[in-house]
């Protein structure tokens, strides 16, 4: 019984590994100029990193239900999350420059212009190497949690999807995508204080920037769909900083 939380640790590195056989499914995109298989395979990609996501959320709470923490369990978590939410998000970045390097007109094979995207997976491995030593880390966050990071780069490929005009028009430049993998990727290896939704208790003052989060995450999932997904991770890091939330 002690072992089914782990299990649930390692069906999230299983749909993070069919995340990426998915994100690389269409290889010939580049000679056929066929952009909608490519996206579709992002897409499922996509699609794979979130329900990993819920999967990762899970086995923290089986692992209460059972009384089954453990320090393998944590590792396991970590290793899990590391491909997760840092190998696969990088390899759709890889793949959305490659998109917007050949929209560009630019060498969308060329190795040295897709480098950056591994800036991301190496990020990530170094937040959760990072959160593992650092005891303090229980009711706010040191740089952006992994997870967070990943999701947003997940959504992307829907972003690009259902929002034409300006967002595309951003999305497919290569300049925009090398400012979001930079960006997303200082956030998760810095020391900013951020909120973190685990509760010490329900008062509306002690947990008014969660409140106002998550009020702002709904309304913005209403209004603005899948492109709530990255305005979530903004106001996140914005709100955030506003409240300066630390571990008293």
């Amino acid at each position: 019984m002690k072992q089914i939380p782990n299990l649930f640790t390692l069906l999230n590195l299983v749909f993070g590994c069919i995340a990426i056989i998915y994100i690389f499914k269409d290889d010939g995109f580049l000679f056929s100029n066929d952009a909608s298989a490519f996206s579709m395979g992002l897409m499922i990609g996509g699609v794979y990193i979130f329900l990993a996501a819920i999967v990762d959320f899970l086995d923290g709470f089986v692992a209460r239900l059972f009384n089954a923490a453990s320090e393998m369990g944590a590792q396991l978590d970590s290793l899990a999350d590391a491909v997760t939410f840092g190998v696969a998000p990088g390899m759709i970045m890889y793949r959305l420059l490659q998109l917007a390097l050949s929209e560009a007109g630019m060498p969308a094979d060329n190795i040295w212009y897709l480098l950056p995207a591994i800036l991301l997976p190496c990020c990530a491995v170094w937040r959760l190497a990072k959160f593992n030593l650092d005891k303090e880390q229980h009711f706010y966050f040191k740089g952006v949690p992994t997870p967070a990071a990943g999701l947003t780069i997940a959504s992307l490929p829907f972003v690009l999807n259902q929002h034409a005009g300006l967002v595309e028009q951003w999305l497919h430049n290569p300049y925009i995508l090398y400012g979001i993998i930079g960006v997303i990727s200082f956030l998760m290896v810095s020391n900013l204080p951020l909120i973190s939704f685990k509760f010490k208790n329900f008062s509306v003052k002690s947990n008014a920037d969660k409140f106002i989060l998550l009020v702002f995450a709904i309304l913005s999932i209403i209004f603005f769909k899948w492109l709530a997904v990255p305005v979530i991770f903004v106001a996140y890091v914005l709100v955030s900083l506003i409240f300066k939330p630390n571990k008293v």
